[in-house]
């Protein structure tokens, strides 16, 4: 969306190919499966109505985002409400928040599976990246990637809304008026607007690509490419893609991406809200040293038939064992929203009496430092 001026996944989920090439290690996720977004280490939420530099007609507010099921699949979601009401001064009120200041990365797979709304004439989803130092240098020399956009007034002439999508990027600086970018139009074969689909941005330091669908065409062509090595003038796009960036998701409602500013016109909310739900954000990366990451790390896969550690009794009350062929072991205890509860080194046994009832996740590294994780239902005393 062009601008101008520790969670643990539950590894029954449907995986994308992303997932399970080798090469690549999950790095962080947020699968939204607690009751209530994870502020305290991913997210925050944007609040404002400053139409995004774009003459978007919504307010941002807090209140359109929460995390719920998606009514049709049961799947726990983030979610993102848009609605036609007045407030402050604006027509509409809708949804944004970001990882800015939680988390960012440089080089890897990131993938989104999202159900969008339909929409229509006037709905503008979007996922998308800015480079971590717009603060100080702006947009859009902070560099700018947009992995999925949907609405552009293109559809909506040519009658292709739920299929016509694009992949852009944004750098530089202006200059009489212009900036380099380059956005790729794609109209698929089939609609975006009917289920849940996975958006995958793969990226290192050659160049970005943007695939749809892997999970179910493992073999898929990316619908975006574009190489990140030239380096010939200022302007080129070796200096504004080789740097961390962090993650965006909104819905705009109007604007100048769908052509269209009077709230009359966003067909897409006559028959009432719309909503944006979001299944999961994954980032994967391969260990190398170009590649960097700042955040809560979340690479905390349950572990199945090949567990060498045991805890029991499991359920418990007061406390649990811990056995595995390399004693003694640290032990970091989280809950179901990946925060952390308590921390024992060098044991063999932990104390559970103070833990509420519930389910939590225990991150087990032995002597050798070998790291697994184990689920933990704790009963009421």
């Amino acid at each position: 969306m062009a601008i101008q001026s520790d969670s643990i996944k539950d590894t029954s989920r449907i995986k994308s190919a992303a997932s399970t090439e080798a090469e690549y290690q999950l790095k962080w996720q947020d699968d939204f499966s607690g009751s209530s977004l994870n502020e305290t280490n991913n997210w925050s939420i944007e609040v404002n109505g400053n139409g995004g530099g774009n003459s978007e007609l919504q307010y941002y507010r807090r209140e359109n985002i929460s995390v719920g099921q998606e009514p049709t699949s049961g799947e726990n979601c983030l979610i993102i409400t848009g609605k036609k009401e007045s407030y402050s001064t604006k027509t509409c009120t809708s949804g944004r928040l970001t990882t800015q200041n939680k988390m960012s990365f440089q080089y890897g797979k990131l993938e989104a599976r999202i159900k969008l709304p339909k929409t229509a004439n006037g709905l503008w989803p979007a996922f998308w990246l800015l480079g971590i130092d717009i603060p100080s240098v702006d947009w859009p020399k902070c560099g700018e990637v947009d992995i999925l956009e949907m609405g552009n007034s293109t559809g909506i002439t040519n009658s292709t809304q739920e299929k016509l999508f694009n992949g852009a990027c944004h750098w530089g600086y202006f200059e009489n008026g212009w900036y380099p970018s380059y956005a790729k139009t794609t109209t698929n074969s089939y609609s975006l607007q009917d289920d849940f689909h996975l958006f995958t941005l793969i990226w290192d330091a050659q160049s970005i690509k943007m695939y749809l669908d892997l999970d179910k065409y493992p073999n898929a062509a990316p619908y975006y490419e574009m190489g990140i090595t030239a380096q010939t003038t200022d302007k080129d796009t070796y200096y504004y893609f080789n740097k961390p960036f962090f993650v965006i998701f909104n819905l705009a409602i109007g604007g100048n991406f769908p052509g269209i500013w009077d709230i009359n016109k966003i067909t897409a909310l006559n028959n009432g809200d719309v909503k944006m739900y979001i299944d999961y954000l994954k980032l994967y990366q391969k260990g190398d040293a170009n590649e960097e990451f700042d955040g809560v790390q979340t690479t905390l896969n349950k572990q199945t038939s090949e567990n060498k550690v045991k805890i029991y009794p499991n359920p418990t009350k007061n406390r649990v064992s811990i056995s595995g062929n390399q004693k003694p072991f640290d032990v970091t205890v989280f809950d179901t929203e990946g925060r952390k509860i308590q921390k024992s080194d060098q044991v063999v046994s932990l104390d559970t009496s103070k833990l509420p009832e519930g389910n939590y996740f225990l991150k087990i590294t032995d002597s050798v430092g070998k790291t697994e994780v184990c689920t933990l239902i704790k009963e009421i005393q």
